[in-house]
């Protein structure tokens, strides 16, 4: 009976430090106040992101890097799409994309990389040039030609918005820990894919390859990730972190490549022009993965 009191008691506590993101709706007096904490529940707010545990290198008894291509377009990967329109939505919700240019802009995300294997560190600075380009019209040219300055109107600023994101590549680790006899999985890095911002609204955009942003080292930014909501379409009064999302892969990823002998070749240079083989070889390759921990267990 006394176990049963504990287990009771400890569900109610998480139930209700969940809800304390959406707490004071009930309580504001003004609309200004039915997103903030107040001070009782920040008191007693000490949510965090769970700490990953230690593991020595000679736990690994198996290993395999896989990269997936997160679909947006997919039913299941809305939660990191929307909401792509901020203007008539609570300051309490916002998209993935969102999220991370917010917190790479002020700091809070620094860890950002030009490619999956977190070999070169970079800025927003450096990645800017992906994110927005500047086109002058053709009157704005001929201004340029007559040596005249351009005029604001013959000069406009396309930006990559969440709207634009088509994709998330991510990469992760998957390894068995001897010491528990399982299949883990360790998420990595995310990559946010977008058209070239080069041809959006242009009549090219259509069939253009989608290129990687930026990629950010995710164990770096699990703190930010944790504070930030996504929809929960089953239960608005409470939402699920990004961090609680990413790390237990309640999303649809498509393996596009591995790591392998022929220099981490993609799973498109050895099957081309072929969608549905391609498809069938990602399975595959999940399978592989999910059949090794079976077979821990077959004598």
């Amino acid at each position: 009976m006394n176990l049963k009191k504990l287990i009771l008691v400890a569900f109610v506590f998480v139930m209700t430090t969940s809800v304390y993101a959406q707490g004071n709706i009930l309580n504001a007096k003004t609309p200004d106040e039915m997103f903030e904490s107040t001070e009782g529940q920040i008191a007693n707010d000490n949510d965090e992101p769970l700490p990953y545990g230690y593991v020595e290198k000679r736990d690994v008894l198996w290993s395999k890097n896989t990269w997936e291509v997160v679909d947006l377009d997919e039913r299941v990967n809305f939660p990191l799409y929307y909401p792509i329109d901020t203007v008539n939505i609570g300051s309490d919700r916002r998209s993935l994309y969102d999220v991370l240019m917010k917190n790479i802009k002020n700091g809070k995300i620094d860890a950002i990389y030009d490619d999956s294997y977190f070999t070169n560190k970079i800025t927003l600075e450096d990645i800017q040039a992906a994110l927005e380009v500047t086109r002058i019209s053709d009157d704005g040219i001929r201004e340029q030609n007559e040596g005249l300055e351009v005029s604001d109107y013959n000069r406009e600023t396309i930006r990559i918005t969440a709207q634009d994101i088509n994709a998330y590549h991510v990469r992760g680790y998957w390894y068995v820990d001897k010491r528990q006899g399982e299949l883990k999985y360790r998420l990595l890095g995310i990559a946010p894919v977008s058209t070239d911002v080069n041809f959006i609204g242009s009549d090219d955009e259509f069939g253009q390859e989608n290129l990687e942003l930026f990629w950010v080292w995710f164990p770096g930014a699990r703190e930010i990730l944790h504070k930030a909501k996504a929809f929960n379409r089953k239960n608005t009064s409470m939402p699920i972190s990004f961090d609680h999302l990413l790390n237990s892969r309640r999303f649809n990823g498509i393996v596009y490549k591995e790591d392998n002998v022929q220099g981490d070749r993609q799973v498109k240079d050895y099957i081309n022009n072929n969608a549905m083989m391609q498809l069938l070889e990602s399975t595959r390759i999940k399978e592989s993965i999910r059949n090794l921990e079976q077979d821990l267990w077959n004598y």
